[in-house]
């Protein structure tokens, strides 16, 4: 059984589904499965964890230094992935839809990759994101019932530094949202009416 959602998400757990589905549909990523591992991420901007491999999570979701390196031709960097607001977020959707798109496996443990792909460490992640992955995905059909997802097939390449736009989500979120949607004036993005519960 689905535990109910509180009846007002913090700040903070509204900026998380906002970024969360925007980078799904950028990646085509289950928007269920961004909003697992974000969850069960749980960092904070500016956030730097030490791992006992000498490496480090960095940022809201944990992005590990080690991904980092790869990314470093297209000038994305530690900062990038500490910095505040949805960046963050973009990175872990195409981190993820390398994942689910070139690992083996099923689609949790290809997600589940993001963490470790150590069998142990994977299969305990594994778990815990298929319980949030299954709760999420129950919170956002009660509100996005069509919410357009993209095979996982095609590779894509990594975020660039340039802002989204809300006009590229906007018109798919608003023929299949129920949930007040808010589009800044300054184009900078959109949120998620913060008194729409979210599911805890």
């Amino acid at each position: 059984m689905i535990p109910s959602p509180p009846q007002v998400a913090p700040p903070a757990a509204s900026e998380r589904v906002t970024c969360s589905v925007r980078a799904a549909l950028r990646y085509g990523v289950p928007a269920n499965v961004v909003l697992a591992v974000a969850e069960q991420e749980g960092g904070r901007p500016g956030q730097w964890v030490a791992n006992t491999n000498g490496t480090f999570d960095v940022g809201a979701l944990q992005f590990n230094t080690a991904y980092l390196r790869s990314l470093a031709p297209y000038g994305i960097g530690p900062a990038e992935a500490a910095r505040p607001g949805c960046y963050a977020y973009h990175l872990a959707a195409w981190r993820l839809r390398q994942h689910l798109a070139h690992d083996a496996g099923d689609l949790w443990t290809r997600a589940a990759n993001y963490h470790s792909r150590t069998p142990g460490l994977n299969a305990d992640y594994r778990a815990q994101i298929m319980v949030r992955g299954a709760r999420w995905a129950g919170w956002l059909h009660a509100r996005w019932p069509s919410l357009p997802m993209a095979a996982t097939s095609v590779a894509v390449r990594p975020p660039t530094r340039t802002t989204i736009r809300p006009s590229s989500v906007s018109s798919a979120l608003r023929a299949s949202t129920e949930v007040p949607v808010v589009f800044t004036r300054a184009g900078a993005g959109f949120r998620i009416d913060p008194n729409d519960p979210e599911p805890k």
